[in-house]
C-alpha cells in the first residue's frame, strides 16, 4: 500500500472496528494494531481486518488461549497479542 492517505483512513476503520465492548479485547486488539499497523504489510493487514470479523466469544478464547484459530496468519496474529501482553507463559 504505496498511499500514505488510504493507509491512514484503512488504519483509523481497524482502530474503530478494534472497539469490541470490553476492556480486555478491546486493549489486546488495539494494542496489537497500535504496535504493528503502520509497518504490517497489506496480507497481514487483510488477516487482522478478518480476524475482526469473527465473534467475541471466538477471539476471547483465541487470546485467552483456550482454543486456537483456525487460520494460519490468525494464529500468528493471536500469537503475537499474547506474548506482547504477556499471557503465554
Amino acid at each position: 500500500m504505496d498511499d500514505p492517505a488510504i493507509r491512514d483512513e484503512q488504519l483509523a476503520r481497524l482502530r474503530w472496528r478494534c472497539r469490541r465492548g470490553t476492556r480486555e479485547l478491546d486493549a489486546l486488539l488495539g494494542g496489537w494494531l497500535e504496535t504493528h499497523g503502520c509497518t504490517a504489510d497489506a496480507p497481514t493487514l487483510a488477516a487482522f481486518a478478518a480476524l475482526l470479523d469473527q465473534p467475541d466469544p471466538d477471539l476471547w478464547d483465541w487470546l485467552a488461549g483456550r482454543a486456537e484459530p483456525p487460520r494460519a496468519d490468525w494464529r500468528v496474529i493471536v500469537a503475537n497479542i499474547r506474548n506482547r501482553a504477556g499471557l503465554d507463559a
